[in-house]
């Protein structure tokens, strides 16, 4: 009874805190405290962290009435006993953080809790890992019968049961028999806990940790070598994790047995609990700090996996975990398979969903001159496809062809890479039955090398010239270039000097797959940066040699076939894989995002290809194929996406979608530049193309007339600012309007401005240094006055055409004429106040303003000096304030100044300066001591970053201000 009476103490005292959540934290690193301050640098994750933690206290449902007789209506509060089997032998200590969590979470619940959750420092820990599932289930047992706190009969008892996947080995070739293995192992384990013990539910995970696969002790019965790649060692494990939870769910489903008593449940989770930090590309260590949040994060979805029902797959990285935690509606149970209610859309096995007809890989050449030029060619324009000597390629998964010839129902086939079937490079079979280039261009020369056969890595025998690297990005093309070239050197059948080579480079699709983890690293110029340090290697040391460079696919459309459920496709795989182009939301500023950098990769390498970087010598030449610029995704019937383009995985490609690239690619070859295909819909007929007599040449900007162009010639300088101006001038209102809704140009009579040294004209006209601190306010954009329209434009000067009775301009140089220009040189936001301030007087005291009557335009334009210095002073300078000075600068405006319209401009993207480069005193010593924080931060820096981030917020901050304020802007 007392501990009924504390636990119902307990969850009443949650509610309260519910809300206490906006002025109370709590930190579950230890225990359940409140935070006595100090962040270590974390309080912005560990909040977020902490804020689902609390929502999960308010979820605490109230303890049953009386002792549940049933394990499928066991509340948190039932629970007496928790204990855990299975835990990895990597990643040991964030294992043993999340399932305290678990435990310090059901401990509110039941203060009773008996936890046999180890610590890192028993002996039994140690154990663990040495010892098989079976034996860690009969060993859990004994434990939980003997334990003289436990009444092992009438306690209810939560096991959690761990599947590893860390522990197994990677190698394709083993997988199969690894994962039957487990199967095996976990139902022995279950038998074991199913006769050992009553009153207990079973939950079960595959589990994802951040280890290498086959780490542990099972390595050394690995038949393959460990892989090195982090980014093809998340694609092994995300395969692997995926196989296990369809195995062991299809277990399940055929063994209903272990859900048929009331006393005994078991549940697997419907998606891996997933501990890895790294991603597909990247893998690189994480933070303490990011880490503390995944830790978090596991642990608020792994509670919410126990409560929630099973209705699909589950959102780890959403943080709002339980959107209204405390809904009337909200089921109090642990969750097993009875009473959690059926899948909307349950996504079936993918050894038993897909069904393909006979696709046809093969393909008709028709061309009847296959022959070689008549003497070896000496250019690189004049090559015939029988010329070609010699296929390599470099790139990823998909030059490497994972899971091309596997079946479309075995996800295990993505590990095997089918390099003999891949597009650029494979050389199975013949032309006939396997499309590839190298099939294509054997036709011309059957005495070709340099292409792969069959199955395997890149540094196997049969990969030959296929150096492609499963999870590569642009940083690996050089890597991949080295090994490329000293194998072309080394190899007895390739004569380096005189051989003719295609090299086909394709990358970019893990890169744009993970931008959003580091869009600093992952940015247009860092990604042509890699690419121009590939081929300027293969430029510098390849002799005769055609480079394709393939355009970065489009790979938005990658995004629908993810989004159809009845595709039944992995997407819990293609989300750890490609996460930054599968989970933002459709019409999101994050997929908007991401079509702007697919653009900016394939408008990068033309513009690096067309800068002639690579045609400075007859012997080489890079060409861009963009056949995958506008590629359309394939479609059924019924409008559909057709699953038979794709391997197991959704992700990858099948052998029929490698046929049909390869056809592309062969075409785009033949075409010339200017007229290559560069959309296309692969559910149309693709027929080979032929070299016509009038160009038998593999096409080149040489061999096509096509020119790169030229730099723009430099103009003269212009000596007349003007503008034409061709409106009919119509009169002023009549009467004067009382709106500002109403004002025509004509009814302006007084102008003024505000602002920094650009609406004070500096250095306007400027001809030398010495000039340059010379205010040339006459010219200024929004207030000059000087001469005329024809010869000066500004503002004033256009309005001028309107009423030439125009009051407030700026003439001449300096204050002596400035009119209602207000503005000071170095002025930043927080001097604006001061400027309207000066500016309600003068227009009070003027003689030529009515200041009651007159209509007024007053043009506001700051923050370029807030932006040039925000490094040196983030609080002063930061965004709220800028907003909050112009918030009060127009609300003087309002209070104190009749008829009068307020332009507010927003603050351009300054980082546009860095392009403006000259090597003069003026350029090269004032720019960066005028603009530290913008001109001095590397190219692609965390710096740089920054401030382009704090740009757009000082832009944002001046477009909520004419919702706030009403201003025009």
């Amino acid at each position: 009874m007392h501990a009924t009476l504390v636990t119902e103490y307990l969850y009443m005292y949650c509610r309260w805190l519910c809300h206490l959540h906006s002025s109370f934290t709590f930190s579950l690193a230890s225990s359940l405290q409140p935070e006595t301050g100090e962040t270590n640098g974390l309080s912005a994750w560990e909040t977020e962290e902490t804020d689902s933690l609390l929502a999960l206290l308010c979820a605490q449902p109230a303890p049953s009435l009386s002792p549940p007789s049933s394990a499928h209506a066991v509340r948190p509060s039932d629970v007496t006993v928790l204990s855990a089997i299975g835990l990895p032998s990597s990643s040991r200590s964030e294992v043993l953080t999340v399932l305290k969590r678990i435990s310090e979470l059901l401990s509110l619940c039941n203060p009773s809790l008996v936890s046999l959750i180890p610590e890192q420092s028993d002996a039994l820990f140690s154990e663990y890992p040495q010892r098989s599932l079976p034996s860690q289930a009969a060993h859990l047992s004994l434990s939980l019968k003997t334990h003289q706190a436990i009444d092992s009969d009438r306690s209810w008892k939560l096991v959690l049961l761990l599947v590893p996947v860390d522990d197994l080995c990677g190698c394709p070739e083993q997988a199969s028999s690894q994962v039957a293995t487990v199967v095996h192992q976990f139902d022995q384990a279950l038998q074991t806990l199913h006769g050992q013990l009553v009153r207990t539910v079973v939950n079960a995970m595959v589990w994802v940790g951040h280890g290498g696969v086959g780490d542990s002790q099972k390595e050394r019965e690995c038949h393959c070598k460990e892989t090195s790649n982090a980014a093809e060692l998340s694609l092994t494990k995300g395969i692997l994790a995926l196989s296990l939870q369809e195995s062991l769910k299809h277990h399940l489903e055929v063994n209903p047995w272990y859900n048929d008593g009331e006393d005994f449940a078991v549940l697997l989770q419907e998606t891996p609990m997933d501990m890895g930090v790294g991603h597909i590309s990247g893998g690189r260590t994480p933070l303490y700090g990011q880490r503390t949040v995944k830790i978090n994060k596991v642990a608020t979805q792994l509670w919410t996996n126990l409560l929630q029902p099973m209705t699909g797959e589950s959102d780890l990285d959403n943080h709002n975990l339980i959107s209204d935690p405390c809904h009337s509606e909200y089921q109090p149970f642990l969750r097993t398979q009875r009473n959690s209610p059926p899948e909307p859309h349950p996504r079936a096995r993918t050894a038993d969903s897909v069904v393909f007809p006979d696709q046809k890989t093969g393909s008709e050449l028709t061309c009847e001159d296959r022959s070689p030029s008549p003497l070896t060619p000496t250019s690189v324009h004049a090559l015939r496809p029988a010329d070609i000597k010699v296929l390599a390629a470099l790139g990823d998964s998909l030059t490497a062809a994972n899971g091309a010839g596997g079946s479309p129902n075995n996800i295990l086939d993505v590990l095997v890479e089918y390099r003999g079937l891949s597009w650029s490079i494979g050389g199975d079979e013949n032309l006939t039955s396997v499309t590839t280039l190298p099939n294509i261009f054997r036709e011309f020369n059957p005495n070709l090398t340099g292409f792969a056969v069959g199955t395997g890595k890149e540094d196997s025998p049969s990969a030959f010239l296929n150096q492609a690297v499963a999870g590569a990005n642009s940083d690996d093309m050089v890597s991949q270039v080295r090994v490329l070239v000293e194998k072309m050197r080394n190899d007895p059948r390739i004569d380096f000097e005189n051989d003719w080579k295609v090299i086909t480079m394709f990358i970019g699709g893990n890169d744009l797959c993970d931008h959003c983890t580091d869009t600093v690293y992952f940015s247009p110029n860092n990604f042509v940066s890699h690419v121009r340090q590939a081929l300027d290697i293969l430029h510098q040391e390849v002799p005769r040699a055609l480079v394709n460079l393939v355009e970065v696919l489009n790979i938005i459309p990658l995004r629908r076939l993810h989004q159809d459920k009845s595709l039944n496709c992995p997407t819990w795989l293609v989300n750890m894989l490609c996460r930054c182009v599968v989970k933002p939301p459709d019409g999101s500023a994050e997929v908007q995002e991401l079509k702007d950098l697919n653009r900016a990769y394939q408008s990068g390498m033309q513009e690096l290809v067309e800068s002639g970087r690579y045609d400075t010598h007859s012997n080489f030449t890079v060409v861009v194929q963009p056949f995958f610029r506008e590629v359309m995704l394939p479609l059924l019937e019924d409008g559909r996406p057709d699953r038979s383009f794709f391997a197991s995985d959704c992700f990858h490609l099948s052998q029929k979608s490698h046929s049909l690239m390869a056809r592309a690619l062969w075409n785009n070859m033949l075409e010339s530049l200017g007229n290559k295909t560069y959309i296309h819909d692969f559910t149309n007929d693709l027929p080979l193309k032929c070299p016509s007599q009038a160009s038998p040449f593999l096409r080149t900007y040489k061999n096509s007339n096509h020119s790169y162009g030229d730099p723009a010639p430099t103009m003269p300088p212009i000596t007349n600012w003007g503008s034409d101006f061709s409106c009919a001038v119509h009169g002023p209102s009549d009467p004067v309007p009382s709106s500002v809704h109403r004002l025509r140009p004509t009814d302006i009579k007084v102008v003024a401005a505000l602002g920094d040294s650009l609406s004070a004209g500096f250095g306007a006209k400027a001809k030398n240094l010495l000039q340059l601190t010379n205010e040339y306010r006459g010219v200024s954009w929004s207030i000059g006055g000087d001469q005329t329209l024809e010869t000066v434009t500004t503002l004033p000067n256009i309005l001028r055409k309107f009423n030439p009775s125009l009051r407030g301009f700026s003439t001449g140089i300096g204050t002596a004429q400035r009119g209602f220009n207000m503005a000071v040189s170095g002025a930043k936001a927080f001097n604006i106040p001061a400027q309207v301030e000066k500016l309600i007087q003068a227009l009070r005291d003027s003689k030529e303003v009515d200041f009651e009557n007159d209509w007024k335009l007053v043009t506001l334009f700051i923050g370029g000096n807030d932006l040039c210095q925000y490094c040196q002073d983030r609080a002063s300078l930061s965004p709220q304030n800028y907003s909050l000075y112009l918030m009060e600068s127009l609300d003087l405006l309002y209070r104190n100044v009749p008829r009068v319209l307020v332009n507010v401009l927003e603050i351009l993207q300054i980082d546009g300066l860095r392009k403006i480069k000259r090597n003069s005193l003026g350029c090269s010593l004032l720019q960066e001591n005028l603009c530290p924080c913008v001109l001095a931060p590397g190219e692609d820096s965390l710096e740089l970053s920054e401030m382009r981030r704090i740009n757009r917020e000082f832009q944002a901050s001046s477009g909520e201000l004419e919702s706030v304020r009403g201003v025009r802007k």
